[in-house]
């Protein structure tokens, strides 16, 4: 008994001095990422080290005011946050305003902020800092891949000196923008590309596993009463999402944003498979989709000259080696009790 009681202690005492992970979320603030960097910066294994903006459920401009706000509010203006991209590498920007409310937080007005943009360039602001703490930081996305994709693009050396990137974006089941891409990963597909090509150690937390984390009316009680400005806040937020959802006969909403964070914090509440993705940029139905490959290979093919004409020939198959770790399932309820419970009582 002695004995247990000493194992116990010691672990104990090595999980609460355990040091926390240090990440950098790169965010498009909507509604779901305000409840996921206020996750973040409630979860004491996480140490937040930056937030950079990029557009996406609602313009930069907007993004990088609501970013500065939620600080404000969490009285977190030790934080860098930094601004990025206007616009995707390619294409036209289409925000999401009719889901995230007209100011991208649930019509919500927080006060004004009191904190100050970093001057910084957000993908300068990550590469500086990553090669401050070296094989340290995380990248958490839960928006576009822009920033990130231009980060890596202006110094490739990041690639083998970031921990990790987890991604909230994807799906190898279909998408919510379009039947096949999943809306972070539509709105900039080249950024997207070139993140998964990049070669560092990627988590992709998408669609087939946020779908299942539907926040309800019984867990949003929870926080009904909440009387600190935080838990107030994300209570809020949380009615104008669930609102939404019962308006399409939905019983919960997804915590999309909220899971990636999730995953950071605890990587047992996601189960992931090893596999190759690459995404789609060029289809006319299926752009933005995140090809996962099963198998593991490709055919070889060689052309050869016949009488009748050309053809191909399959000789074999190539390996494909896999650059991400897909989220395939996920325990649910315990991740939304962690939610709750960093929420609740701020």
């Amino acid at each position: 008994m002695r004995s247990l009681c000493i194992l116990l202690c010691v672990c104990a005492a090595s999980t609460a001095f355990a040091a926390p992970r240090q990440v950098i979320i790169d965010t498009d603030p909507g509604t779901d990422d305000a409840i996921a960097i206020m996750l973040a910066l409630h979860s004491p294994e996480l140490a937040v080290r930056a937030l950079t903006v990029v557009p996406g459920n609602v313009t930069a401009a907007q993004g990088l005011d609501n970013a500065l706000r939620i600080v404000s509010l969490a009285h977190r203006c030790d934080l860098p946050v930094a601004a990025g991209a206007k616009r995707p590498l390619a294409g036209t920007l289409a925000t999401g305003e009719a889901w995230h409310g007209r100011n991208g937080l649930g019509n919500i007005q927080l006060p004004a902020p009191l904190c100050t943009v970093d001057k910084r360039w957000a993908p300068d602001l990550m590469i500086d800092m990553i090669h401050a703490a070296p094989h340290e930081l995380s990248l958490i996305a839960i928006g576009p891949l822009t920033n990130i994709a231009l980060a890596v693009e202006k110094d490739p050396s990041i690639a083998g000196l970031v921990k990790d990137v987890i991604i909230m974006g994807g799906s190898l089941s279909g998408g919510n923008v379009t039947a096949a891409a999943e809306f972070n990963i539509y709105t900039d597909p080249e950024a997207a590309r070139t993140v998964f090509a990049a070669g560092w150690p990627v988590t992709m937390v998408g669609l087939d596993v946020c779908n299942k984390t539907l926040l309800t009316r019984k867990q949003l009680d929870l926080l009904a009463h909440e009387r600190g400005p935080v838990g107030r806040f994300v209570y809020s937020v949380a009615d104008f999402l669930l609102r939404k959802a019962e308006e399409s006969g939905k019983s919960g909403t997804a915590m999309y944003d909220p899971l990636a964070v999730g995953v950071a914090v605890d990587a047992t509440l996601v189960h992931t498979i090893s596999i190759h993705v690459d995404v789609e940029t060029g289809g006319v139905l299926t752009r933005g989709e995140t090809v996962g490959n099963r198998w593991g290979f490709v055919e070889r093919r060689e052309m050869r000259s016949f009488p009748d004409g050309d053809r191909y020939v399959i000789t074999g198959v190539d390996p494909v080696a896999p650059n991400a770790h897909v989220a395939t399932t996920v325990e649910a309820d315990r991740f939304l009790q962690l939610l709750v419970s960093r929420i609740h009582g701020h």
